[in-house]
């Protein structure tokens, strides 16, 4: 049987299945790369300015300290 999955591919060529995928073993695939970019839903980008504002500060960098290599 053959189906179609939703994908994206970045920029080093790596695909990621945008749903789950269940088969019964190894398949081939074609993949088709499309003309049109992906862009971010609006609504992120209109939030982007409000978030940096609480994100953005130096407490908020200390909190998440622990989390960055090398710390």
């Amino acid at each position: 049987m053959v189906q179609t999955v939703k994908a994206v591919i970045d920029a080093e060529g790596n695909v990621r299945l945008l749903e789950p995928l269940k088969l019964a073993g190894q398949r081939k695939a074609l993949v088709t790369i499309l003309e049109e970019e992906i862009r971010p839903p609006a609504t992120a980008l209109l939030s982007e300015a409000a978030l940096a504002e609480d994100w953005n500060r130096p407490e908020e960098d200390a909190a998440w300290a622990h989390l960055q290599p090398g710390a």
